[in-house]
């Protein structure tokens, strides 16, 4: 039996990876982006939404309702990062971090789960919470610091359910263009990071998933 993984953030560099990889294991892949044409060619259904809008995040449910049956994966891979002192930070700004990295996950997951089977796995991005107490990182890295409590008391809720946070060092992705910070040498290209999302789903991971 095909299984089906729904990817929110499918456009970005972790995402397409993601695609990529469940396409050639086999799987049906649903993905959703901001824009949908980003991913159209890759996933078998693509979809639009945008993650800070509850009533765009509530359309796109349906239309992924009336596309796929049941999720066996579903993963948040969408995320944003700015690196500004909190003097300057302004309240657009750090809405905008909170809700890429916090509140999108929480109401996408909330949209999605009459979609997903009743032990599905659930993976958020996380990111290494003791590595981000750096000036100009404070809203970032309360989102995240938000994101794992909310995860842990997620598992508690939806107890037949897998909920993982992978926890990644850095990544070789677009994303880094955002920070005035140089990527590391040793950062991971995104295809491992999708290939140990994969052994983890495999594995019957739940929990932290530390990648570094």
């Amino acid at each position: 039996m095909t299984k089906t993984a729904l990817i929110w953030g499918g456009a970005g560099g972790i995402g397409k990876a993601l695609i990529s990889s469940l396409k050639a294991d086999g799987w049906q892949v649903a993905a959703v982006a901001r824009d949908e044409l980003a991913i159209a060619k890759q996933a078998d259904f693509a979809f639009e939404a945008n993650f800070a809008d509850p009533a765009s995040v509530e359309r796109a449910a349906l239309s992924i309702s009336m596309s796929v049956d049941l999720v066996d994966l579903w993963i948040y891979a969408a995320g944003d990062i700015s690196m500004t002192k909190l003097p300057e930070l302004s309240p657009e700004e750090l809405n905008r971090i909170v809700s890429a990295n916090l509140t999108g996950p929480i109401v996408t997951l909330h949209h999605s789960l009459p979609l997903l089977r009743e032990d599905a796995h659930v993976v958020l991005l996380g990111a290494v919470s003791e590595r981000l107490a750096l000036p100009g990182l404070s809203a970032y890295a309360a989102a995240k610091s938000g994101l794992e409590s909310f995860a842990a008391a997620l598992a508690k809720e939806q107890r037949k359910m897998r909920v993982t946070v992978v926890r990644p060092g850095a990544v070789a992705t677009p994303f880094w263009d955002r920070v005035p910070l140089k990527l590391p040498a040793d950062a991971a290209p995104p295809e491992k990071v999708a290939k140990r999302i994969l052994e983890a789903y495999a594995s019957g991971h739940k929990g932290q998933l530390d990648l570094v």
